[in-house]
């Protein structure tokens, strides 16, 4: 967040990193606090129509804001480690959900083996990734359409930009109701949503590029690393060691993430 605090990416700003264990057990950092709007909810229920449309517009430009930082002068050169992201990912999220693994998934083992063999050819693209790029991690103006910061960096590390977009256009599929609300049995454009291709085609517009290639390798993939995720929320929860008290509900999600990724793989 320091490293951006002079780039179009809104964050707070920082104060103090404290590296000392004594203080208070951990190493901790100290931040602005920023006065605004935290929607958890992707179908803005309680907003105007027009202004859903804002809202997705601003997510749409902060998004390709994180993907055009220029790592060298923000001094994130060395933040990750360049090329392969998605081999050395399926690679990493393969291991910590077979570490994690709680009953056998056939559906998670076919993604598995998919994503192993179809991964793209690195594409040279190198970018800053947030990691975990949704609605409820950013904050909104108090009264404007306007992302005022985003938060919660803690999964970002130099990557693939188009992980990022696909891991947020999952919304688009996961249906509402969820304890992961998503848009995908609503009337999107009733409620003034763009579709899951329009808000593709605003992000290649922003970030100068005509299409995305193998965007359905992207979309398995993102449904697969939130699966092997909460896999490991559900093992904690079942272990009695998780932190948020509907660790098993959430847990709940890995199967049908899981059957959702399964349905977009090549038959």
């Amino acid at each position: 967040m320091s490293a951006l605090a002079e780039t179009p990416v809104p964050v707070p700003a920082t104060y103090l990193l404290c590296e000392d264990d004594s203080i208070i057990g951990s190493m901790f950092f100290l931040m602005e606090y920023v006065e605004g709007r935290v929607m958890w909810d992707p179908a803005l229920p309680k907003l105007e129509s027009s202004e859903r449309g804002e809202i997705f517009d601003e997510m749409n430009r902060v998004l390709a804001a994180v993907h055009s930082v220029d790592i060298k002068a923000t001094g994130l050169s060395d933040f990750g480690k360049p090329g392969n992201y998605f081999e050395r990912q399926v690679g990493r999220w393969t291991g910590q959900y077979r570490a994690t693994e709680t009953e056998v998934l056939p559906e998670m083992d076919t993604i598995i083996e998919w994503l192993a063999t179809n991964t793209p050819e690195d594409d040279g693209r190198v970018a800053l990734v947030h990691g975990d790029y949704r609605l409820d991690n950013m904050i909104f103006h108090p009264t404007e359409s306007r992302v005022v910061a985003l938060v919660d960096w803690e999964l970002s590390t130099l990557g693939h930009p188009f992980a990022d977009l696909a891991y947020q256009c999952m919304q688009w599929r996961v249906k509402g109701g969820s304890i992961i609300p998503g848009l995908g049995d609503l009337d999107r454009e009733l409620l003034g949503i763009p579709s899951e291709a329009a808000y593709i085609e605003s992000y290649c517009k922003r970030m100068g590029i005509s299409n995305i290639p193998n965007w359905n390798f992207y979309l398995v993939f993102s449904f697969f690393r939130l699966a092997a995720i909460l896999q490991g929320v559900k093992k904690r929860a079942l272990d009695g060691n998780a932190s948020n008290e509907r660790a098993l509900q959430i847990g709940g999600l890995v199967k049908p993430l899981a059957r959702m990724a399964a349905e977009l793989v090549d038959p």
